[in-house]
């Protein structure tokens, strides 16, 4: 694993030039999705979600490995307002870990990992971490969630909302599909049982990789199999009614949703960016005219060759 994160890091390594201030990328999105931070962050390595913190100086990322065998997390920060060069997270690089995500407040990220809970024992599980910033502004040791947001299933794709109240993807035997998005309430001394959000977001068909609005008004999240289903994978939204119900999901816009696995979703906390990870290809594979080896190099490394990349576009709170 050690190994295999050098490699993506010595694959990652190179500044940005003229980036817009706040993100790493040359140019702003529009309403149709554009790649992110192309050649920074997505590089044609299997990148498959985002985060920036509150602050906005630090954006981390995951690397993975196409068939799942390595899972890094990446880090970039910004000084002076320039962002440096991506690197390996000091707490990842040798378990699977992936799905970071930020406390409203930054000192705390939660992520998903198959490290094991004590040295030298065997873990067959993912479960949700978090990791405290320290004096210096390190990070710090990652630490377990405990048994009552982690079972003996998968957790995956912890997102938090402002008062703590933590959403995620769990393989739950009392939901109502496979894969069911659910939520612990942040209490004075951990957390209350997880419990399954109602129908109009889970439904028999997977639900998984939920992001949650830091006031608990919207929440995004990916589905395979519904009817309206046009890839391998859709985004989806949910409003709460005035009442605090949460009404039916329906689909995000078109250009969002692809005819490959759409998912991942991420808002900016200034909610005017929206970012995801899609699996599309570029328009150049469906060219109709021979190409060159250079052509067909490109097409195979670059963001846009069916391995997953952010993608970023207009966020619009009317969707």
């Amino acid at each position: 694993m050690k190994k295999i994160a050098a490699v993506v890091l010595i694959g990652l390594c190179r500044m940005a030039a003229g980036a817009q201030p706040g993100y790493p990328d040359k140019g702003m999105p529009s309403d149709t999705p554009k790649i992110f931070a192309a050649g920074i962050i997505s590089t044609g390595l299997s990148t498959r979600d985002f985060a920036i913190s509150p602050s906005g100086d630090e954006i981390l990322f995951t690397i993975q490995h196409p068939k799942f065998i390595a899972s890094t997390i990446i880090i970039i920060k910004r000084t002076g307002g320039k962002w440096g060069k991506p690197a390996v997270a000091a707490f990842s690089g040798v378990y699977r870990d992936l799905e970071p995500c930020f406390s409203a407040d930054g000192n705390t990220l939660y992520f998903s990992s198959d490290r094991p809970l004590a040295k030298n024992k065997p873990k067959s599980d993912f479960d949700i971490w978090k990791v405290s910033k320290q004096n210096n502004g390190e990070w710090g040791q990652p630490e377990n969630l405990g048994n009552i947001v982690n079972s003996d299933k998968n957790e995956f794709y912890p997102s938090v909302a402002k008062n703590g109240n933590l959403y995620f993807t769990v393989e739950a035997p009392y939901g109502k599909g496979s894969e069911d998005i659910v939520m612990c309430k942040k209490t004075g001394t951990g957390y209350t049982q997880p419990v399954s959000l109602p129908e109009g977001i889970n439904t028999r068909y997977d639900e998984f990789n939920a992001f949650i609005d830091q006031d608990e008004q919207f929440i995004i999240f990916s589905c395979q199999g519904r009817p309206d289903d046009i890839g391998k994978g859709d985004l989806y939204i949910s409003h709460k009614n005035t009442d605090g119900s949460w009404q039916p999901a329906h689909h995000l816009p078109k250009p969002i949703n692809s005819s490959f696995l759409d998912y991942c979703p991420f808002v900016s906390y200034d909610k005017k960016f929206f970012f995801f990870t899609s699996n599309r290809l570029r328009k150049e594979w469906y060219g109709e005219d021979p190409v060159t080896y250079d052509q067909l190099k490109s097409l195979l490394t670059e963001p846009g060759n069916g391995y997953d990349s952010v993608y970023w576009i207009k966020f619009d709170s009317d969707w």
